[in-house]
């Protein structure tokens, strides 16, 4: 990972503990952009083709990464937007579980449209709870994130694939923006229905791109009625056949940003997306025994078997000044500070978090 790191002009000048808030660019992909608005300055229309074309292969390359249909991929420019696009068809009267807490646009997306909603609050036991919950009160949609924005919190996936085994029509739509790109995954056999996520964290793309993937059990419980001339290609005869994932792309998209997307992908696809699950496992199974031995966890993050690298530690805007001065980047979330790793980070980088922590507990 030695050679890769070099690739990122951030992590020569601090400890890089933020990939939650922003993944940071690299100079490979920087060299694309420039490339490609060099392009642009030189051919102007004569581009067109090639726009569309990377456009198509962007797309190709999301359902390869995750294992989905290409035709069951969408090209958004947030997962906001998506989100809220797709409950747009979403009939009124289904009834929704929640966890408290969850990311903003998760929660208020559907809290903004008065549907039925149970929560649950994360706990050590979360899975049994939601499956309780399921089997006590007619559940339509679990909506809920992979790795929970606060502190990390990440719900285990097996129980996600055993859940929709139980519950086939149970409609799982997750938002995995603090998850994709940290670990390898399978959206084919997950057992999850809609994973959307913005592509400007772990998998290091950069603002305004990311994309949502459907099971095909999705087309036939969501009515939409978004529609655009791009939608159908440009063309005048497709207008009444759009596919549900173009549903999602009623206007012109941006080839620099879903570019960068592609190019960002076929990245980590080079690097092995296995060796970024194995050494980001580590990261996260270091941080968290150390983390814990300076009292700085809760007990329920302790009490779970796995953990994502994301983890929020109990200290104050004293602490906090303490790790900014001493050149870490992270950030202040909740009642704590909020530490994340990513496979450009060492166990060397936790090391040096843990001994400045300990000048300033």
């Amino acid at each position: 990972m030695d050679k890769i790191r070099k690739e990122f002009p951030v992590t020569r000048k601090s400890i890089y503990a933020n990939t939650a808030v922003y993944g940071p660019l690299y100079d490979s992909l920087i060299d694309w952009r420039q490339e490609h608005d060099l392009d642009f300055l030189l051919h102007g229309s004569e581009m067109r083709e090639k726009s569309l074309r990377i456009l198509s292969d962007t797309r190709k390359t999301v359902g390869k990464f995750f294992n989905c249909k290409r035709e069951n991929v969408a090209l958004i420019s947030n997962f906001s937007t998506g989100l809220n696009t797709l409950l747009e068809g979403l009939h009124p009267k289904k009834k929704i579980l929640l966890l408290e807490n969850d990311y903003p646009s998760v929660n208020w997306s559907f809290e903004n449209r008065n549907f039925d909603i149970t929560y649950l609050q994360p706990s050590s036991a979360l899975e049994e709870e939601i499956e309780a919950t399921i089997a006590a009160t007619k559940i339509d949609v679990l909506a809920l994130s992979l790795v929970q924005w606060l502190d990390g919190f990440l719900i285990d996936l097996a129980f996600i694939k055993k859940l929709k085994t139980i519950y086939p029509n149970l409609i799982i739509i997750a938002d995995g923006t603090q998850f994709c790109g940290s670990r390898a995954f399978d959206f084919a056999t997950s057992g999850i229905d809609v994973l959307g996520a913005s592509a400007y964290k772990w998998l290091l793309a950069g603002y305004g791109n990311g994309f949502m993937l459907f099971s095909d059990q999705v087309k036939e419980v969501f009515e939409l009625s978004t529609i655009g001339f791009n939608a159908a290609n440009g063309d005048f005869d497709k207008r009444d056949s759009i596919r549900f994932a173009k549903k999602f792309e009623p206007g012109h998209l941006s080839c620099l940003n879903f570019g960068s997307l592609k190019f960002s992908m076929d990245f980590l696809q080079n690097i092995g997306m296995d060796k970024i699950s194995e050494h980001n496992r580590l990261l996260s199974e270091k941080a968290k025994r150390e983390f814990n031995s300076l009292g700085l966890l809760e007990d329920g993050i302790m009490e779970r078997k796995a953990h994502s690298t994301i983890f929020n530690i109990k200290a104050n805007t004293n602490i906090f000044n303490k790790l900014l001065d001493n050149d870490v980047l992270c950030a202040q979330r909740g009642d704590g500070i909020r530490l994340s790793f990513h496979f450009y980070n060492t166990e060397k980088e936790v090391d040096a978090i843990v001994r400045i922590l300990k000048t300033a507990l």
